[in-house]
């Protein structure tokens, strides 16, 4: 692995801000199980590559409810997380009918950004077949960017 890949994935520095929280706090990530479906592969049976962002998605929305929060509530609360950055390496693929296991867990939390990491893996096997990033900002309804509240941290810290 590359320096610039391994440092995106584990920074060896966190940004800080005077005032902000930020460290890594997942002790007990979550794990997100995605059965490949044939909608999700080519005609060789390989799962195609943009699904890996959509189970990302997924696995980020039940981490969120097992959590103990939905993401419409953060949404009721005038909080959106947009993604700002996607990053996937694909280290081997994933084929119809497999298991997918995405471990999920939050990587940093501060008042301006998520970020979270996930381990993709198939059932019964801790080989990692690809590995992935997501970088949200705290945006209002109206599109601006905003400093998140201190009880939405609270919420976030649960992931």
């Amino acid at each position: 692995m590359t320096d610039s890949i391994r440092s995106f994935f584990r920074p060896d520095s966190q940004e800080t801000t005077p005032g902000i929280e930020d460290a890594n706090l997942s002790s007990n990530p979550f794990v997100y199980t995605h059965r490949v479906r044939y909608a999700d592969t080519d005609k060789m049976g390989v799962v195609y590559h943009g699904r890996y962002f959509e189970w990302l998605e997924a696995a980020r929305t039940e981490s969120m409810r097992h959590s103990g929060t939905a993401y419409r509530l953060l949404e009721e609360q005038g909080i959106v997380l947009p993604v700002v950055e996607a990053y996937c390496r694909y280290k081997s693929s994933f084929y119809y009918d497999e298991l997918v296991q995405i471990v999920t867990h939050v990587e940093t939390l501060n008042r301006a950004r998520l970020t979270l990491h996930y381990e993709l893996t198939v059932e019964g096997d801790s080989k990692v077949r690809a590995e992935a990033r997501t970088v949200h900002c705290y945006m209002a309804p109206n599109g601006r960017a905003v400093r998140a509240p201190q009880d939405v941290l609270s919420v976030l810290k649960k992931i």
